[in-house]
This record gives C-alpha cells, structure tokens and sequence, in this order.
C-alpha cells in the first residue's frame, strides 16, 4: 500500500557492549516522520537520517554529532567533518584507503586478516557497535569471512541498524546480537548482496518500523523491491533527501520510506 506522505505524517559484540546496549533486550516501542533540512537544530529527541547515495547515510544527532556510514571519502561539502565514519570492504564503493585526517572516529568494518571486527564507541549520547558477517569475494567469487559489519547507532531511544553488505539471512547469533530494531537502512539491489525475497524476509525478522532503501542502481531495481514488498510492507515515496525520527513518530505498521540520493549541502 503506497502512502503520501502527508498521510504519512497525520556476531559478536564484546559482553561490555551488550551491557550498554539499550537495543539488545527487544521490546515494543509506542509508535511520524518529518521533513528535515540539513544543520538544523534537532529536538533532543529525534534523529536526522540523509541518503547521501549508493549505501551511504548521513545520521545528525540532537547533540550536533555526525555519523557518516560506508564512507567513501566524498559527502559533498568538503567543510563539513564527520565525527564518526563506518566503512565496509565490499567494494571500493564502500569504503576508502584514505579518510580525511580531521575525522575523529573512523571504523573499519573488517579485522585483520578475516577476522572479525570488534566495535563498541561510546560517545555518551551515541553508542556505535557492530555485528559481523561474511561477504562473498568480488562478483560471487570465494569468500571473505567476517568481511562485513552490520553497524548499529543508538541514540536518542532509537536503535538504527546499517545492514551493509549483507550477503545472507541472519543467523540466531547475529539476530540475538543485534536486539531491537526501530529503523533499517537495507541493501535492496536483488543480486550483488541478496535477492529481493530472501531480503525482504531478513527486513520482517528484523521487526523494523522504518526501512530505509539503498543500494539500488537503477529506478527499475527499486521498484522491483517495492512492487515485492507493497504486501507486507506500507510504501512512501517521499521525493527528498532527508527525513527526522523519533522513537514517539515510529509509524506503526513497518514502512518503507524512499529517499532521493542527495550529499551534503
């Protein structure tokens, strides 16, 4: 079912992490989504969620921080400096060898060889963490294990989950380690990572509220995942870059939100 939007507004974490993790004991949240402008002040309650392209998100916080996820090096102003970036080695479209040196924060996804990157940040009104899985090798050749990090993002009482490369379903383990999901930034290209009904039965596990499509390269990709997920899923096209949440927004009925790609202005 497709909304406008103005209806639509009426594996392996340490044990310290999972300690702070407000996201790991699942639970059901009471349940509006806002267009936002970018560098605006947010309410100390609510998140600022920006599709900069290809499976990159810029993520604002209400204490100003800036998340910055599959950082490639390029997010359109050059004045603009992450305090965090999150980075996968899938492809180079993924990642870069070269992040600016003024970037406090920056987190690899992949450990040293093949094994799995540990990531707990605590920033105090950011807790940043992650749950590893394989990857194939390039084009489906060999693999790689523990080659991607599903990256989560609590703040402000949300947790935001960046599924990344994501090559296969969840195992019990990982979904156990990922706890709660308020919002999903997902891969829905229906090959390179997985096909679009395999995907679409990982994002309905997950229990998200908020989907958040990426990692489509064409306008045909993404209305295959979304003529596939219409049954399941409600369905808005919302025609800008950016949106706003909040844990008291969450839409009730699990909806996928388009944004148009957009870098930083």
């Amino acid at each position: 079912m497709r909304l406008c939007l103005a209806a639509f507004l009426a594996l392996t974490s340490p044990a310290a992490a999972q300690m702070q993790s407000a996201c790991i004991a699942l639970a059901e949240a009471p349940a509006r989504i806002l267009p936002a402008a970018f560098g605006d002040r947010l309410e100390q309650d609510t998140v600022r969620l920006r599709f900069l392209g290809h499976a990159s998100f810029a993520l604002e916080t209400p204490d100003g921080r800036l998340v910055v996820t599959d950082y490639t090096g390029y997010i359109g102003n050059p004045d603009v400096v992450p305090d965090v970036v999150t980075m996968n080695n899938a492809h180079d479209t993924h990642y870069t060898d070269h992040p600016d040196p003024r970037i406090p924060h920056v987190l690899r996804g992949w450990g040293p060889a093949g094994q799995p990157a540990r990531i707990t940040l605590d920033l105090g009104d950011l807790l940043v963490r992650n749950v590893t899985s394989d990857l194939r090798g390039p084009f489906g050749e060999g693999a790689r294990a523990n080659g991607n990090s599903i990256f989560l993002f609590e703040v402000a009482g949300l947790c935001i989950a960046h599924l990344g490369h994501l090559h296969q379903p969840l195992s019990e383990a990982q979904r156990a380690a990922i706890g709660r999901v308020d919002v999903v930034m997902v891969p829905v290209d229906g090959g390179y990572t997985m096909d679009i009904d395999t995907m679409a039965g990982v994002i309905t596990d997950l229990r998200a509220r908020l989907i958040l499509p990426m990692h489509w390269f064409s306008g045909r990709s993404l209305e295959v995942f979304l003529a596939r997920a219409a049954p399941r899923f409600d369905v808005v096209e919302t025609g800008l870059p950016e949106i706003e949440v909040s844990r008291a927004r969450l839409p009730a009925r699990p909806t996928i939100v388009v944004l148009s790609p957009a870098l930083l202005p």
